[in-house]
């Protein structure tokens, strides 16, 4: 999957001051974009998320999920420590892209879990693709992560693409009622790793 670097620009934000570089799938078309703070090409370890595309929780505030505030708790994070990279991939929804999510709410406003609704629509819980990270973190020049997740599948995908884990950083946050249910199922069906696991 030949991702190719475009462009960089300064970022400011509520956290700080970032530079984002653009990157795009030649082959699919799909923009990604790496926010980076500070100098993370040293050779010590670096703070790091893996985060995909959720329109409704990053930009539209939403209860469903956690992501917005997983988001946001890791550039305060990455803030906190001077710098770091959040890797931020168009891959909405786990992969099924934002109209297939509505249908997938749907689902789950009339019963179905996160996953089961996923698999009614005839797709796989999670088709999210982690190749990409490769020619990110290379042009980024970092090899060495401590990565934001709660997800061992994330730090399974980057061990098999080269980039070593220091540490699994644990990122909970933004639990409510109107999630708990995606939460737990996030941790049963799909073995995340919530609650000092």
């Amino acid at each position: 999957m030949p991702v190719q670097y475009v462009a960089s620009c300064q970022l400011p934000t509520l956290f700080g001051e970032f530079n984002m570089h653009g990157f795009e799938d030649l082959d699919t078309g799909q923009e990604h974009v790496a926010l980076v703070l500070g100098d993370v090409s040293m050779p010590d370890s670096v703070l790091c998320r893996i985060h995909s595309e959720c329109l409704t929780g990053d930009c539209l505030f939403s209860m469903r999920c956690d992501c917005g505030s997983q988001l946001q708790a890791a550039m305060q994070r990455i803030a906190d420590e001077g710098n770091g990279v959040i890797l931020y991939l168009r891959q909405e929804g786990r992969g099924i892209g934002l109209i297939n999510k509505v249908r997938a709410y749907e689902l789950q406003d009339q019963g179905a879990d996160t996953v089961e609704a996923n698999e009614r629509l005839g797709f796989d819980a999670d088709l999210r693709d982690y190749t990409v990270c490769k020619n990110m973190f290379a042009h980024l020049q970092v090899s060495r992560i401590r990565l934001m997740t709660n997800n061992p599948l994330k730090v399974n995908a980057m061990s098999k693409l080269g980039i070593e884990i220091v540490e699994r950083v644990p990122i909970e946050t933004g639990q409510n009622d109107h999630n708990a249910r995606y939460l737990a199922t996030k941790a049963g069906k799909l073995g995340h790793l919530l609650g000092n696991q």
